[in-house]
């Protein structure tokens, strides 16, 4: 694990005219596919079906929504050919499960999207994560549509919204990875000088690659999730040479690898009372600060080589599915009756007041449904 530094010479490659040309070629790609599939397949997703069933409408999302973000892998592995490499525990696919992993910037939550793509969970992954990101244009459309949960990173504040959430989550019909970063907001050396602070003030340990956890999220999570869960994945990540930010991801100057080690922990390994969980999810991080200290030195986790490489071919058939899709709906919104047009301008206004409102549409339906 790198520290990030402003010395853009050390960049594992260089920023070229042609890296950058293809990057905003690729990221334009992705908003535009990204805007026609929230149009079209998020309304019908989240508004239509979730009128006669949840379960039915979190499955269309998962198979629409997957097709999308599985181009941020392709993009990573194929195009940029950043290596990602796997360790720890082989884990199953399709369970349910609890993940929770170190903050080390603001693309690591990108990253477990390799990981789940490998384990046919791609369109159930959720996230826990800031509420200001549920308001980016398109992208924090797509955030609740997948049932992201925002937090304001006040407990007083977040605990009935997260709760309520959570009670949304317990079909066990429904594959579900739901990401927590226990520190609540990204690593660096000034917050670690913070964390160490803190630490020796209260006589707890001194972290020197990740920051204090914080349980009350997790301890929730558990508590109203637990009956429901097949694991929880305890996710390190590192990156070699240089911590990569989300346009070193676009343009593909860094990083050269990233390293996910994975340790999966059945329930029965982790305590109910919330002292204990405190005391356990501390206990990981210690375990956690340990792996990295270890990474910084060796530059590579143990017990490597845990999932294959996505295959190239099924990678280019869901980009051309992507782009098939995009272009249809494109035609229907310009050439299409009036009726098609009306239904984007529907669909459009929907997204817009969603998002502005955080308006969820779990519980919205939910009551809809009822009252017929």
């Amino acid at each position: 694990m790198e520290v990030p530094s402003a010395n853009l010479e050390i960049r594992h490659r260089k920023l070229t005219r042609l890296r950058m040309f293809r990057g905003l070629i690729w990221l334009l790609v992705l908003v535009s596919t990204a805007f026609m599939m929230i149009v079209y397949c998020g309304f019908l997703a989240t508004v239509v079906f979730r009128l006669f069933s949840i379960h039915h409408s979190r499955k269309v999302t998962a198979f629409f929504f997957s097709a999308w973000l599985a181009l941020w892998p392709f993009l990573f592995e194929k195009i940029n050919k950043t290596k990602v490499i796997f360790s720890g525990d082989d884990v199953p696919a399709k369970e349910r499960v609890l993940l929770i992993c170190n903050h080390r910037t603001e693309v690591d939550w990108m990253y477990l999207w390799d990981l789940a793509l490998r384990k046919d969970c791609l369109g159930y992954i959720k996230y826990i994560l800031k509420s200001s990101l549920m308001k980016l244009p398109v992208f924090g459309w797509a955030f609740h549509i997948l049932e992201f949960i925002p937090v304001e990173r006040k407990w007083e504040v977040d605990e009935s919204n997260l709760r309520h959430m959570l009670s949304t989550f317990k079909d066990p019909r429904d594959p579900l990875w739901l990401v927590l970063f226990p520190e609540g907001t990204d690593f660096t050396e000034q917050k670690c000088l913070r964390s160490q602070k803190y630490a020796a003030e209260n006589g707890l340990p001194i972290l020197n690659n990740a920051l204090l956890p914080k349980s009350k999220g997790f301890y929730a999570c558990l508590e109203d999730l637990r009956s429901s869960l097949d694991a929880v994945y305890d996710v390190t990540i590192g990156y070699k040479h240089h911590c990569p930010s989300f346009l070193d991801n676009v343009f593909g100057v860094d990083p050269s690898e990233v390293h996910i080690h994975i340790r999966r922990i059945t329930l029965d390994h982790i305590p109910i009372s919330e002292r204990e969980v405190t005391a356990w999810l501390m206990d990981t991080f210690q375990l956690k600060d340990q792996l990295l200290s270890n990474f910084k030195s060796e530059g590579c986790f143990p017990q490597q080589g845990t999932e294959a490489k996505l295959s190239t071919g099924k990678c280019l058939a869901n980009v051309m599915l992507v782009l098939v899709l995009t272009s249809v709906c494109t035609f229907f919104t310009f050439f299409s009756s009036n009726w098609f047009k009306i239904f984007v301008s529907l669909s459009c206004a929907y997204m817009a007041s969603a998002t502005y409102f955080n308006i969820r549409p779990v519980p919205i339906f939910s009551c809809v449904k009822t009252c017929f």
